[in-house]
């Protein structure tokens, strides 16, 4: 911040003001080629410093180059030009060298004929000594990173001569390159005027060349000159002139045209003791005095911060030889402590700027004439105030802890809105410092993401950051941590913008400051302001009028000064705010400020202080505070008596000037004044006085209050970016000056572009333009601001107004909103409502009933654009009734219809009312209404306008209106239901159905109510019962059904389902039961589609079966509610929906031709669909939902036959669905016969490593449906022995499962799994199991080899067949042996019909194929010992049979045949084997 001693007790002369948008330029890097190699620096290099400068090119109109070094990039230059005609550019040139350049740099036109291009040149040296020419052209011409081309850069040495020395000041003029040395010489070069290689293009000034020549044979100790220090070319009379000072405190001028020197002046005796001479500024001549001023500066070698200047005036002689006269006068300037950074000087006029702390400078400029000088306000400490940098974090906290406790709940969102309302205005707000910040709280944004944030974005993340910093506690929290983000702030802003030189146009007298990284200009101070900043008595003297006292002013400023000083911000701050927001009252502050003054500031809350604070710190401040109280209480009474002494009266002394004059200190007034009257008794204030001070200074006060905030908020609010959707119609309304050669969408939304932007800046009189083609000069810039702030309170005719709301009505208000800026609009106009609420209004605010309705009409307009963009629930919902308010008051006026025709343009309602009466108008406004909210889908606004109309409707006669009243019933009521729709209230949108007279909108509301139903999934509203839907049912059913039928399956709800619900609820069963059915066949149909073009998945397939079950077993369910005669559903689609109970059941066709995908139509007969066929059904969908579950990409269609799926279902291991499909759908034979494949591809499934070459039918999976490539896939998987090594053994366990199952349903099945078995594989050995079940059991005991169908000669004849002799031996010889081991006393065994019988034929089949094989020559050894086994059995139990049975005989009664008349015989047969005949008798 700016403030030393010295400057504050100079009058301050104007201020600081930043150009928009100068902190925001994009920089073009442009490499300058060299074609000589980087050099050694010398060993005493200048070193780089931060440096700027300005050249200001004199064409018409003019424009101003701005070049700037920077310390930490020391080898390159950025440039950039400033046209006051035009906008501040985007973009700039950051030219790149190879070696670090010298800190100097001079601009000049390049004038080339015919050119249409404007060019300029550039002059610049290396420390390394090497000079540049370069030609540059508009940034736009150049690509970042590029070269600047060849013939566009000229590039020569100045180091030629090494003795010369080292580059110590650099000066140029066009054609010209000055350089001043270290040896105190100076060279020339007539750089871009003459060739380099030409003779003369260098020259040096040197002492020794005017008289060294002469001298040097004589005198052999002549001094030489110190190293120069500063250079400066100076155009005196027409001439151009060297001025240069040296180390020997020689101030010497050569003339370039003739290369003399025409003075050389020891300036020792002039200057301080011990000064050592730095920088060397010149002055424009004084014709009338034949005078010109050099400054000096220099500092104090004993005190190296200690500055100061020396003004020289040197009389001229035109007509003498000698130019200058030899003995100037001289006076001298101490600077004080600090380092200067520049001087400028212009006439008399010189400005220093100083760097006075580490963040403090100070701008002062001096008058040479007369000597006087004052100071200028910098930015560093404009932002500083509003940042509340000019106090602690104490003072802060301990006054704004009494105003919170008065603000309660709303203290902490009032507090942030302060805050944020400073941080981000023009001048202040810096995205350089605001990212830093952020960085500063590890909040990380990339640039892209900081730069594409909107300005509520930033809002809302400073506010993120201090909330999570606690600050949401209470509020002296929150003050603290807005104090240290705001310090945080502020300390990135000031090195970011480190003052680096000062921009001077002598022409106008403008001036200005290039900082690091921004550009702005100085403003004078009107006298009001004078009084602002410190008491001015010249400033005084304009303000008074002749028969006032001057001295009763000046009493009264300081009465105000100590006010405003005992309050510090927080008074300020807190009623600006209360006029902008709406969160509090001003008169409350007001109130609570006069309060404080009488009282002192009381913590509200210790504890929460003491947290901060500290307890020692805590009484300290607070015994500080109150002696500062008795202080301030004693000094402002004493100030008010002898303020009451001075002026002759109370009435006459205040009440006239401070209404009239003060301007910027109207809330000091203000505050003055209440605290006046609430102590009148005490400074001797008659009754009198204190009314003419309620009644009449007051409410001028207030106004005048009002006023300065519109205008603040309107200069220093940013814009907003308007929506997409009305950019189109603004961009087309917008006046802007020159405004179709600009972007509108690049500067609307920029902090810079402020709402005043918008209105037509005042042009100067006769002028075309309100732009110039130059810095406009300070006092033009004061009448411009003047008739600027008149049009944004008054409008364009001032003088007409009868409010003083007319020009923010008829003007600013409409232009903000044609521009989209509704937030800025709707804040003005909150302004002037809470201000005309107040009863103190002055007699100026006469608007009348049309102004009132016109302010209403454009607030409500804008409360609604603001709540469409809110993305908060409940501030959209506090705005949008808010809007709905203040546009039923709008219509509520008298003169509402004529008034509000004039907004036409800006909100869209054209009707005049002309000729009709004021309900008739009343229902054109709302019906806009209702369709500006419908527009915006804001439903709660247009339902309430659709009803204020249909009220308004039925006050109007049918020959009212230009069209038939039911008409505008039937579409205001259909406005209602929608509406009621939008905003889910469900009984009313069906209400407004029902109220429908037109019969057309009342079905089409219908259809309508039950699509958006079913699209929100608020489908239970149909079917729960509590709609009656009376006499709309059926079209409800037929709407759903028809929805159901076009929608997608896999959408939510399923519409199929939703009509099951409904017609559930009413009991009609048949009708659910039709639907869910219907369902069921879409769910088939649409897979059968998709499988057939290959567009499905597993999961889809899967999931798609699941539903079909579900569809399913609700129809049956919903079938077996139904009588058993109409329990039946017709499968024609389309009777679905149309017929309940048709008087003839069709006669149903084949059921596989029914499960399979055969159309109706397609088989020529209508069928019917009942339970039998939906339990069927249900088992096949069954079945391939669990083959969707596998996998498995079987398609049962009629091409396929359920024998093949019965296949697939067995070779997916699927058995219990196989079965069950076989028990469904076949009886007797034919499902033997099935269950005979079914238990042959078991028994296939079950031998995987044997090829399948015979099979019960034709090979299956050939005729199925399958994908050939992935088939053969599956099939070499299932080859390899890994992949069914685990698949055996779960085979065998669910072939033996199942077979014992189902072999009582078919005796002849183990028949079929062995003989399957043997076939497969004739090395396969059969299971136990398998072999138990044959012999009748484990533990089963047989006399024989007889039994059932399945028995052991079976099995026998089997192995037989199948060549497995061994196993038919060894089967043979168990049933030998088992009836070897039987008790003779068995003999009721031997009772029944063939009890011990074995097959003897297979007996001698085995043996015969033994013999062949054996005489084949074909396992001979093992012939022979099977045939040996065989023999040797055989005999064994043919003997013992035959001993048993003639036991038997002979044993039997029977055998006495004389007496039973009859006779017997015994016949003996042998059977040969290889070594004996074995007898066999037979009875």
């Amino acid at each position: 911040m700016a403030s030393s001693t010295s400057a504050a007790a100079k009058p301050v002369a104007g201020v600081e003001v930043s150009i928009p948008g100068s902190d925001k330029l994009d920089w073009i890097s442009l490499t300058v080629p060299s074609s000589s190699p980087p050099s050694p620096l010398p060993s005493h290099t200048v070193g780089s410093r931060d440096l700027a400068g300005c050249h200001v090119i004199k064409d018409d109109p003019r424009s101003y180059i701005v070049w700037r070094f920077h310390k930490s990039i020391p080898n390159a230059i950025e440039l950039f030009d400033v046209w006051p005609s035009k906008e501040f550019p985007s973009s700039g040139l950051r030219l790149v060298f190879k070696d670090t350049l010298y800190p100097f740099a001079f601009l000049y036109k390049n004038e080339v004929k015919g050119g249409s291009i404007t060019t300029y040149s550039l002059v610049t040296v290396t420390v390394s000594g090497f000079a540049y020419l370069c030609n540059i052209h508009s940034p736009s011409s150049y690509s970042p990173g590029s070269t600047l081309p060849a013939n566009d850069s000229l590039e020569i040495s100045v180091r030629s001569n090494a003795h010369l020395g080292e580059i110590t000041a650099v000066t140029a003029t066009p054609g010209c390159l000055v350089i001043g040395r270290q040896d105190g010489s100076i060279s020339c070069y007539q750089l871009g005027k003459i060739d380099p290689n030409s003779p003369g293009f260098s020259y040096e000034l040197r002492d020794d060349a005017v008289i060294g020549r002469i001298l040097r044979n004589f005198v052999s100790r002549v001094r030489g000159a110190g190293a120069v220090k500063d250079i400066v070319i100076s155009d005196v009379h027409g001439r151009k002139l060297v001025f240069s000072i040296h180390e020997d405190n020689a101030l010497r001028v050569w003339d370039l045209s003739n290369r003399m020197r025409l003075l050389c002046l020891n300036l020792t005796p002039y200057q301080p003791q011990g000064a050592n001479l730095s920088r060397l500024c010149i002055g424009s001549i004084d014709m009338d005095k034949d005078l010109i001023h050099i400054v000096i500066l220099y500092h104090c070698a004993s005190e190296q911060e200690r500055n100061g200047i020396t003004v020289y005036n040197f009389d001229l002689n035109t007509e003498e030889k000698m130019l200058f006269s030899h003995e100037p006068s001289a006076f001298d300037v101490p600077l004080g402590e600090g380092k200067a950074i520049d001087i400028k000087m212009s006439s008399s006029k010189l400005w220093i700027l100083k760097q006075v702390g580490s963040i403090s400078y100070e701008l002062i400029d001096l008058d040479c004439n007369t000597e006087s000088s004052s100071a200028y306000k910098l930015q560093e400490e404009t932002v500083g105030e509003q940042l509340f940098q000019d106090s602690d974090d104490a003072d802060l906290i301990w006054t704004s802890d009494a105003l919170c406790s008065f603000l309660k709940d709303d203290a902490l969102n009032f507090l942030s809105s302060i805050f944020l309302r400073r941080l981000i205005q023009p001048g202040v707000y810096q995205s350089l410092a605001l990212r830093e910040t952020f960085l500063d709280y590890k909040k990380f944004l990339s640039e892209s993401q900081f730069q594409s944030l909107s300005l509520t974005g930033i809002r809302k993340e400073i506010v993120g950051i201090i909330e999570r910093e606690g600050a949401n506690k209470n509020p002296n929290l929150s003050v603290y941590n807005w104090r240290k983000f705001c310090s945080q702030f502020f300390q990135h802003w000031c090195e970011n913008n480190l003052p680096y030189g000062l921009l001077l146009d002598s022409n106008s007298g403008a001036f200005g400051l290039i900082r690091k990284g921004s550009l702005s200009l100085f403003r004078p101070l009107e006298s009001a302001e004078q009084l602002a900043f410190g008491t001015s008595e010249s400033a005084v003297s304009h303000l008074s009028d002749t028969s006032i006292e001057p001295q009763a002013l000046v009493e009264v400023l300081a009465c105000i000064k100590s006010i405003s000083h005992h309050l510090g911000w927080v008074g300020h701050a807190f009623y600006h705010e209360s006029l902008i927001s709406s969160i509090v009252s001003s008169e409350g502050i007001i109130s609570q400020l006069v309060k404080f003054l009488e009282a002192g500031f009381g913590p509200a809350s210790p504890a929460s202080l003491v947290t901060i604070f500290g307890a020692d710190a805590y009484l300290a401040k607070r015994q500080s505070a109150q002696k500062n109280q008795r202080k301030f209480m004693v000094e402002i009474l004493l100030s008010l008596h002898n303020l009451c002494s001075s002026a002759t009266s109370w009435g006459g002394g205040v009440m006239s000037q401070v209404a009239r004059k003060m301007f910027e200190s109207a809330f000091n007034i203000h505050l003055f004044l209440a605290y006046l009257v609430n102590i009148s008794g005490q400074v001797s204030l008659t009754q009198a006085d204190v009314a003419k001070i309620k009644l009449h200074l007051f409410p001028l006060v207030e106004e005048i209050l009002l006023q300065w905030a519109l205008v603040l908020y309107a200069g220093a609010t940013p814009t907003t970016r308007p929506p997409l959707e009305d950019f189109s119609s603004q961009l087309s309304s917008l006046q802007i000056g020159d405004a179709d050669k600009f972007s509108l969408r690049k500067r609307l939304g920029s902090i810079y572009f402020t709402q005043a932007c918008l209105l037509d800046f005042p042009s100067l009189d006769g002028a075309r333009d309100s732009l110039s083609s130059s810095i406009l000069n300070l006092t033009d810039l004061i009448d411009l601001t003047r008739k600027f702030i008149s049009s944004i309170l008054w409008g364009k005719d001032s003088e007409c107004t009868a409010s003083i709301f007319s020009g923010l009505i008829t003007h600013l208000t409409p232009n903000l909103v044609r521009h989209g800026q509704y937030e800025a609009a709707e804040n003005l106009l909150g302004i002037v409502d809470t201000y005309s609420r107040n009863k103190r209004a002055s007699q100026r605010e006469q608007g009348g009933d049309s102004e009132w309705c016109a302010r209403l009409h454009l607030r409500g307009f804008c409360l609604l654009m603001l709540a469409n963009t809110e993305l908060d629930s409940g501030l959209k919902d506090q705005k949008t009734h808010e809007s709905i308010r203040c546009l039923f008051r709008a219509a509520s006026g008298q003169e509402a219809p004529q008034i509000l025709q004039s907004f036409s343009s800006e909100t869209g309602f054209h009707h005049s009312g002309e000729g009709e009466s004021v309900a008739v108008w009343r229902v054109h406004y709302y019906q806009w209404a209702m369709h500006l909210f419908e527009q915006y889908s804001i439903s709660e606004g247009a339902c309430r306008f659709a009803l204020a109309a249909l009220e308004q409707v039925d006050a109007i006669a049918e020959d009212e209106f230009s069209e038939p009243m039911s008409t505008v019933r039937g579409r205001l009521w259909a406005n209602v239901f929608k509406c009621s729709l939008d905003l889910k209230r469900y009984g009313d949108a069906y209400s407004a159905i029902i109220s429908n007279p037109d019969q057309d909108n009342k079905f089409i509301c219908l259809r309508r109510f039950v699509i958006v139903l079913c699209e929100i999934g608020a489908t239970k509203i149909l079917c729960d019962g509590e709609i009656p839907f009376v006499g709309l049912v059926n079209r409800v059913e037929k709407e759903l059904f028809s929805k159901a039928e076009r929608a997608d399956l896999s959408s939510k709800p399923n519409l199929y389902k939703v009509l099951y619900a409904f017609e559930a609820q009413r009991n009609n069963w048949r009708k659910a039961a039709a639907f869910m059915y219907r369902y069921s066949v879409r769910l088939k149909n649409e897979l059968d589609l998709q499988m057939g073009e290959g567009r499905y998945s597993n999961s889809r397939i899967s999931s798609a079966h699941q539903d079909r079950l579900h569809a399913l077993s609700t129809a049956i369910n919903a079938l077996q509610l139904v009588d058993h005669a109409h329990a039946w559903l017709d499968a024609s689609p389309n009777e679905a929906c149309t017929r309940v109970s048709p008087l003839k059941k069709p006669r149903n066709g084949c059921a596989e031709n029914y499960i399979s995908d055969l159309k109706p139509e397609q088989q020529g007969t209508q069928y019917c669909v009942d339970l039998d066929a939906l339990e069927k059904e249900i088992v096949i969908t069954s079945a391939q939902y669990m083959l969707s579950l596998r996998d498995s990409k079987f398609k049962l269609s009629g091409s396929q036959t359920l024998s093949n799926f019965v296949d697939v279902l067995i070779h997916e291991n699927l058995h219990e669905a196989a079965f069950n499909v076989i028990l469904k759908f076949w009886k007797g034979s034919a499902m033997k016969r099935e269950l005979e494949s079914a238990f042959v591809s078991m028994a296939q499934n079950c031998c995987p490593g044997t090829t399948r070459k015979d099979s019960f039918r034709p090979n299956v999976r050939s005729a199925l449906l399958l994908s050939s490539a992935e088939d053969r896939m599956d099939d070499s998987m299932e080859d390899s022995p890994v992949a069914f090594q685990f698949k055996g053994s779960g085979q065998w366990e669910a072939l033996e499962y199942h077979l014992e199952n189902y072999r009582k349903l078919h005796p002849r099945l183990p028949v079929v799994v062995a003989e399957t078995l043997l076939r497969t594989d004739p090395y396969i050995e059969l299971p136990l199991w398998l072999v138990h079940i044959f012999k009748g059991g484990r533990n089963a005991k047989s006399w024989g080899m007889t039994g059932q169908e399945s028995d052991a000669a079976t099995l026998f004849r089997l192995y037989i067949n199948y060549g497995r002799y061994t196993e038919a031996t060894n089967l043979l010889l168990e049933y030998l042996e088992s009836y070897a081991l039987s008790r003779p006393g068995d003999v009721i065994n031997r009772k029944r019909m063939s009890a011990v019988w074995f097959p003897y034929t297979a007996v001698q089949q085995l043996w015969c194929d033994l013999e062949e094989m054996q005489s084949a020559g074909h396992s001979v050894e093992q012939c022979s010992q099977l045939k040996k086994l065989l023999s040797q059995s055989l005999a064994a139990h043919l003997r013992q049979a035959l001993t048993r049975n003639i036991k038997l005989w002979w044993s039997s009664p029977n055998m006495n045949l004389t007496e039973s008349g009859g006779h017997a015989s015994i016949c003996i047969v042998f059977i040969k084997t290889d070594s004996s005949f074995v007898p066999l008798p037979v009875v």
